[in-house]
């Protein structure tokens, strides 16, 4: 029996004339898919109307059921035609007649203010990163029922920036299926091989881990690191490689499609900087029992020293490296991290929990907005 089927959706608050229409950006789509498929899935298990308003290149065909209505937006690619792909929006939005927006990034935030007001709807705010004082969402004290964060750090963060909003502020954890076993140093003799997936934006975020890297190599140690994603700096993350003479043992390939099964190849998954934004391939590559080495700061939530993660400096090289000389070293350690973030989320990021308490969220919002 599949993870899916034996996590389906328990009782959830009944679905009472509840029909959401869920607004992404494409970066949302592409970095959070596992979570939208999962959320999608399990709206439609409670057969609940739902639609999604996303860019036109978004991919959203394996991601989505049949049952959920899409919605590119804009129908236009012409800056020109902003007021069309507007009225088009909405006549479609219309059409599909919901009774709560849901905002999934803070980048459409400005955008689903305005629509709630047009369709005279209210809405749900959900923020995935640490914000700013002088870069603040636009959020609409009357419309804007609750602002939902994957992270306590999130929450916490948003109470500072956000104080009038506080009461509104609701921590939600993303929900994920966990595999039954780990893949974690599990046949001996095969190769180890070490995952990360840190944007290439800057140079500096890598450069203590692939010194790390070389001095395991020369101390023999024999391994791979698959480094996944694109950025700004990755040609200066090519050279650095390069000049470490690194190209035997570093990889370094695009986004792809099937992270969760390029993240249970992995033995390790390193996170080598802090992150001001929840990390799902963090959570993934926890699911599919891959031991964590990573470090602390920023959106920390998942990393838990010695349960669910080792944790290094990330500015020390030598801390780097030791860390993972240990997890090399002790393969049952490594395995035991693994499978005690595994047991962590079956405990505290299921999928039902997620869907049950987003549905929740829905019905208190449309309830708020008729008193």
């Amino acid at each position: 029996m599949s993870d899916e089927q034996r996590d389906s959706a328990p009782e959830t608050v009944k679905a009472k004339s509840v029909r959401p229409a869920l607004i992404a950006s494409s970066q949302t789509v592409s970095n959070y898919s596992t979570f939208l498929r999962h959320l999608l899935v399990g709206f439609a298990a409670e057969s609940i109307p739902t639609a999604l308003v996303c860019p036109t290149d978004c991919a959203v065909d394996s991601i989505i059921p049949p049952s959920v209505e899409v919605i590119k937006h804009p129908a236009f690619e012409v800056p020109l035609l902003w007021r069309q792909n507007r009225k088009i929006l909405l006549e479609q939005l219309g059409k599909f007649r919901p009774t709560i927006l849901h905002c999934l990034c803070e980048s459409e935030a400005a955008l689903v203010r305005r629509l709630s007001r047009q369709l005279d709807l209210p809405y749900i705010l959900t923020i995935n990163s640490l914000q700013k004082r002088w870069q603040q969402v636009s959020i609409s004290s009357t419309r804007c029922a609750r602002i939902i964060v994957p992270a306590k750090s999130i929450a916490a963060n948003l109470v500072k920036v956000y104080p009038a909003f506080t009461e509104r502020i609701e921590h939600i954890s993303i929900g994920t299926f966990v595999s039954d076993s780990s893949n974690c140093f599990s046949e001996s003799g095969r190769l180890a091989s070490l995952v990360t997936t840190h944007p290439l934006d800057n140079v500096v975020d890598f450069e203590n881990l692939l010194r790390a890297v070389k001095n395991l190599a020369i101390d023999r140690y024999e391994f791979m690191l698959v480094m996944t994603g694109d950025g700004l700096a990755e040609r200066q993350v090519r050279k650095l490689v390069a000049d470490l003479g690194l190209p035997q043992i570093v990889t370094i390939v695009p986004k792809l499609g099937l992270r969760r099964s390029l993240l249970a190849a992995g033995d390790i998954f390193v996170r080598p900087r802090p992150s001001s934004t929840f990390d799902p391939l963090l959570l993934e590559a926890m699911s599919v029992g891959t031991a964590v080495a990573g470090c602390e700061g920023g959106v920390d939530d998942l990393i838990i020293a010695d349960r669910t993660a080792v944790v290094f400096d990330p500015e020390d090289e030598l801390s780097i490296r030791s860390k993972l000389q240990r997890l090399f070293d002790r393969p049952e350690l490594a395995r035991g991290v693994a499978t005690r973030a595994q047991q962590y989320l079956r405990e505290n990021h299921s999928v039902s929990s997620m869907v049950s308490s987003i549905l929740q969220a829905y019905h208190e919002a449309q309830d708020r907005l008729k008193h």
